[in-house]
């Protein structure tokens, strides 16, 4: 998940903090203030430097540098010793206000400053912010003195083009993080160092669950066979609840004609995002960048009357989007992916219970995967189609299904797609980190643009309400993600490989083989350990594979027909006889457990209780 300024400002940002609460605007303004403090000393290690932007950001700061040459972590620490000496000087944030004039005086000799003063309004109020030696161009807010900058560090550099334009200059990002104690501090890089242990690109190597090919392309997933059967379950799991729940399913091409796209708006609202098309007699063709256009044409295949809705189109679909290279990042972002797509096709007074259906079955899903999760309401963007009183009656229907699903959620001021608002249910992982989720959007917009109607009571006909919907999101993203909340530590049922069998020498090879067969016949996948190694190190290897449970076997459990069974926590169960040990694993297999024996939920259950 990547850093995003809390709001850039043109002006050289730096960042408007509307506050949400008075607590969040006080952690942005002294992390703005901490990222001025590191650019000072940035300008005394290197008195040529030009600067770029620096906004506070989620969890800290940013600021970008064009430097003489590239950044050393030595460099960080001789940054960070100064930034402290500064912050004990007490240097006060002294504001003032310049004209464009004056401004572009001062800054004459940074490109990158000049270029945002002149792309600033008439009209707009243009400031400066000094603390010590250094000066910048800035709107503020910041705290009164450097004094009041909480503890800090330097986490990272990283390359940057100016504005996120890869056809602009290269510049050099310095990561930082600041909270208001040393505890918070402490805490956060604790959160960090489990983060990186938890990187799904390091454990999809280690647990050989995907790869990405330069030869293939960048942001383009390789599914290798331990990755595919963890998708493969989580795809099968989930076609089974919708079908469950009334959905047909349905598959749409991965190209279609621009025509579609003229009518959708996809080509005036969404073109930046969608790949350059591709010439077919004559006629412009697009990857898809969306299934709904698709969706649509099946449903309008035919006359469909009001007695017919709700009807519930759901297709696993590949789409394509454009990212820069700059922005992907392993699993999790990246530019072909498979949606879980689905698009409901109601009345309007049906789109309330079709919403709440919806959220019921998000919540079952956070349930099974052992997420919890936060709801926002996404508005109307300031790029979109519709009249108010369509976006109205749209954003209406989704606040009431959460309300009356006694659903809390938080505002998100416009976050909503081009075509409507939107309900977003972002996973919140084990690190407490939120994932893109369920996204539930009302429309009513497509449905006019395509002329989708249905045969009301009355014999006449009206326009359908239409409801896209999300439930995992990405599959490449989704299961990137379970990664990273699970530690590459699947739950039985998605673990690549359920069983180790352990034969401690050659004479248990045949009765290992044995358990392999029974464990195969009740659906369990399994792996026979027959190597030379010695027990230990079989014991250690399953255990950096991270499988659930290892049976192993030596004479004595040979000569009870038992076998001794280990989690991959190292837990010892003791030897059992082999039937109680398939149907411990198939057992938990079956019912989707998160926890590998009672043992283990009886804990989980105490602490949720305490």
């Amino acid at each position: 998940m990547a850093a995003e300024p809390i709001d850039e400002e043109i002006a050289g940002m730096d960042i408007a903090v509307e506050a949400v609460d008075a607590h969040a605007y006080e952690l942005a303004r002294m992390r703005h203030s901490c990222a001025h403090l590191m650019a000072e000393a940035v300008q005394e290690v290197f008195p040529d430097a030009r600067f770029g932007i620096g906004p506070a950001i989620e969890h800290g700061f940013y600021y970008d540098f064009d430097l003489p040459r590239p950044l050393t972590p030595d460099d960080l620490v001789a940054i960070e010793d100064r930034m402290r000496a500064n912050r004990a000087k007490a240097e006060p944030f002294v504001r003032e206000v310049v004209s464009r004039d004056e401004a572009l005086a001062i800054f004459g000799d940074n490109p990158y400053k000049v270029e945002l003063i002149e792309g600033l309004p008439d009209d707009d109020i243009i400031t400066t912010y000094k603390q010590g030696s250094f000066l910048d161009l800035c709107r503020g807010p910041h705290v009164p003195s450097t004094a009041e900058i909480g503890p800090f560090k330097l986490l990272s550099v990283a390359g940057a083009y100016w504005r996120g334009d890869e056809k602009r200059a290269m510049l050099q990002r310095i990561y930082g993080t600041a909270w208001p104690t040393q505890a918070e501090l402490e805490g956060h890089l604790l959160r960090l160092e489990e983060a990186q242990k938890r990187d799904h690109r390091r454990l999809g190597r280690e647990l050989d669950l995907f790869s990405v090919s330069e030869e293939i392309g960048p942001g383009l997933i390789l599914w290798h066979p331990k990755g595919g059967i963890v998708r493969y379950l989580v795809e099968q799991f989930e076609q089974q609840e919708q079908l469950a729940r009334g959905y047909d399913l349905v598959y749409t091409p991965h190209i279609a004609s621009e025509k579609i796209y003229k009518i959708s708006g996809h080509l005036e609202n969404y073109r930046e995002n969608m790949y350059a098309p591709m010439s077919i007699e004559e006629v412009d063709y697009y990857l898809k960048p969306m299934n709904c256009p698709g969706h649509i044409m099946i449903y309008k295949s035919r006359v469909h009357s009001y007695r017919d809705l709700p009807i519930r189109f759901a297709e696993l679909g590949t789409v394509y989007r454009y990212e820069r290279s700059g922005t992907l990042h392993g699993m999790l972002r990246v530019r072909g992916f498979t949606q879980d797509d689905s698009h409901i096709f109601c009345t309007p007074e049906q789109v309330v219970d079709e919403a709440r259906g919806v959220i019921d079955l998000a919540v079952h899903m956070a349930g099974v995967f052992g997420y919890d999760f936060q709801a926002y309401l996404a508005t109307r963007p300031a790029k979109s189609v519709g009249s108010d009183e369509v976006w109205e009656r749209a954003t209406t229907d989704l606040r009431r299904a959460m309300e009356e699903r006694g659903l809390p959620y938080k505002l998100d001021q416009g976050g909503g797609a081009f075509y409507g608002p939107k309900i977003d249910i972002k996973w919140v992982d084990a690190l407490g980190r939120e994932w893109t989720g369920p996204t539930i959007q009302a429309d009513f917009n497509l449905p006019e643009r395509f002329d989708v109607t249905y045969v009301a009571e009355d014999g006449e006909r009206h326009r359908v309400a239409m409801i896209h919907r999300t439930l995992l999101g990405s599959m490449e993203r989704f299961v990137g993600g379970l990664v990273e909340h699970y530690a590459g530590a699947f739950p039985a049922w998605l673990a690549p490989v359920q069983v180790a069998v352990v034969p401690i020498t050659n004479d248990q090879v045949d009765f290992a083989r044995d358990v392999e067969r029974r464990l195969t016949e009740v659906g369990i996948r399994v792996e026979v350990d027959d190597s030379r190694d010695r027990m230990q190190a079989k014991i250690r290897n399953a255990q950096l594979q991270k499988i659930p449970y290892m049976f192993v076997i030596g004479k004595r459990e040979v000569e009870a027909g038992a076998v001794a069974v280990r989690l991959r926590n190292g837990r010892d169960l003791g030897a059992m006889p082999t039937s109680d040990a398939v149907d411990l694993v198939a057992d938990r297999v079956a019912s989707r457990s998160l926890f590998l024996d009672g043992e283990e939920e009886t804990v989980a259950a105490a602490l949720r209780a305490s």
